[in-house]
């Protein structure tokens, strides 16, 4: 299928605000304004892999040299979406601290 510049502009948006939503949420519960600025590297990967998280352990080394593959062979636009999502997730984690710092305390 190819990939328009519509679907990739309404890609991009849906990243950004899928991930700055549930890491505003996560921030606002844990109380941890960058939970989700670190967790996404691993969602990521999830995304990305096709390999069982148990494999990373068993068989680190097959397990880590097809993640490698994978990511070099992301094409443009699979790397412009999944940086989307990561800004969003940092994005939460700067307006959570913003909201903070300015008086408001949720939970």
């Amino acid at each position: 299928m190819e990939l328009t510049i519509v679907t990739l502009i309404i890609s991009m948006l849906l990243f950004f605000v899928l991930f700055f939503g549930i890491g505003f949420l996560l921030n606002m519960l844990l109380r941890m304004s960058w939970i989700m600025a670190i967790l996404y590297p691993i969602i990521t990967i999830f995304i990305i892999d096709d390999v069982r998280f148990i494999e990373y352990f068993r068989n680190s080394g097959t397990a880590f040299r097809e993640l490698g593959s994978k990511i070099a062979s992301l094409a443009p636009a699979d790397i412009a979406i999944l940086s989307c999502g990561l800004a969003g997730a940092i994005a939460a984690g700067f307006v959570i601290r913003l909201l903070r710092k300015k008086g408001y305390q949720m939970f």
